[in-house]
């Protein structure tokens, strides 16, 4: 099966995407741990049609750097909603920290989904906050 890929823009990486890139205006954002792309067989038709993404590791990679990252696109790209997608492992919970630290520190308010996928790809919790 093939067709096209519902991503629309580069890059993804969070440490690479600038809070002022022009996808990210007016956008509802996926946040997606990197694992959740892998875990989850239809991540692009379930999660990523019609949003923008940016993916990373909360574990691996620089928390307050996402941390002001977060703040500065929140405060810039007018996002329309925020959906938080994460592993049921302990390391991925810090995705959540990020974004509330980063809402704390905005100067704006969005919307947050959360979306928890269990090791072998399914949806566990979806919580709104």
């Amino acid at each position: 099966a093939g067709g096209a890929s519902a991503l629309t823009h580069w890059p993804i990486q969070i440490r690479l995407v600038p809070p002022h890139a022009p996808f990210l205006q007016n956008a509802d954002l996926l946040v997606a741990a990197d694992c959740s792309a892998v875990a989850v067989k239809s991540f692009q038709e379930k999660y990523l049609e019609g949003k923008k993404v940016m993916m990373g590791c909360p574990k691996f990679d620089d928390a307050e750097m996402y941390i002001q990252r977060f703040t500065d696109i929140i405060n810039q790209a007018n996002l329309n909603s925020i959906t938080i997608l994460i592993m049921e492992v302990p390391c991925c919970s810090a995705m959540n920290v990020i974004i509330k630290k980063a809402l704390e520190q905005a100067d704006k308010s969005v919307p947050v989904e959360q979306v928890t996928i269990s090791v072998q790809g399914e949806e566990i919790e979806r919580k709104m906050w």
